[in-house]
C-alpha cells in the first residue's frame, strides 16, 4: 500500500480565503515600502532581480 494514499486529502471547500497583493502596487516608487505590525517597521523590497526582501 502506498503510504501517499493514507495521508488525508485537503479540504478546499473549508480552506481560508487569503488576501492577494502585487508587490509592485505596494512598492509604488518601484523600490521599498514600509509597513508597520504592532509599532514596528518593517521594509518590503524588490531587488533587481525581481526577487522580495522584507527587513526590520
Amino acid at each position: 500500500m502506498n503510504a501517499m494514499s493514507d495521508s488525508p486529502k485537503p479540504n478546499t471547500s473549508q480552506a481560508q480565503h487569503v488576501d492577494t497583493y502585487d508587490a509592485r502596487e505596494i512598492v509604488k516608487d518601484g523600490v521599498q515600502a514600509r509597513i508597520l505590525l504592532d509599532e514596528q517597521t518593517y521594509y518590503l523590497r524588490i531587488t533587481r532581480a525581481g526577487k522580495l526582501i522584507l527587513t526590520k
